[in-house]
């Protein structure tokens, strides 16, 4: 048994709204028995026989059966949402700046998306943390508006990536850390 961490994209934005209860009903059903969603952004954590590939297969299956939309998930483990924290060169808790990790199952994407942040050159600060993660910056109260958010948003990058900011991604961290202790690794 692996502990997980999945990341929904575009769902409770943009006309895709799931109850958090909803989606524990419908993972439960699915056999996904353990998982507890964390805040209303799409963020689960649970464990599996299967590995990450499965466990993306199948949630996707789910959401698609019980919501009726094209799902689309990331997939890490455990200890892979602890690492990436971990490498995160920005601060979880700057009043000038809002850290982000965007993550992606397409690494591809990831690499042209990581490829047009560096083309902005010294105004924007951001950093590969491995070929499913990229850390950036962006001012407080001024992330939409920031350069990288309007690359980051053009339909090729957006479809196939999904963003959390630092603290959210603390909190999957010690829930999955939190599962995993419970017996995930069992």
């Amino acid at each position: 048994m692996g502990s997980y961490a999945v990341f929904l994209r575009g769902i409770n934005v943009g006309g895709i709204n799931i109850k958090m209860a909803d989606l524990r009903d419908a993972l439960k059903a699915s056999g996904f028995g353990d998982a507890k969603t964390l805040l209303a952004s799409g963020n689960v954590v649970l464990t599996s026989g299967l590995d990450a590939a499965g466990v993306k297969q199948e949630f996707e299956k789910a959401l698609r059966a019980a919501f009726g939309y094209e799902a689309w998930v990331v997939v890490l483990p455990a200890g892979r949402v602890a690492e990436l924290v971990e490498a995160c060169p920005y601060p979880d808790d700057d009043k000038s700046t809002h850290s982000y990790i965007t993550l992606s199952s397409d690494h591809a994407v990831l690499d042209e998306l990581d490829a047009a942040g560096q083309a902005l050159g010294d105004a924007h600060r951001q950093h590969r943390l491995g070929p499913e993660a990229l850390a950036w910056l962006a001012p407080a109260g001024g992330t939409l508006d920031s350069p990288f958010s309007k690359v980051s948003s053009k339909a090729k990058f957006k479809a196939a990536t999904t963003t959390r900011n630092l603290r959210t991604m603390i909190k999957v961290r010690d829930a999955a850390a939190g599962l995993e202790a419970a017996g995930g690794k069992g």
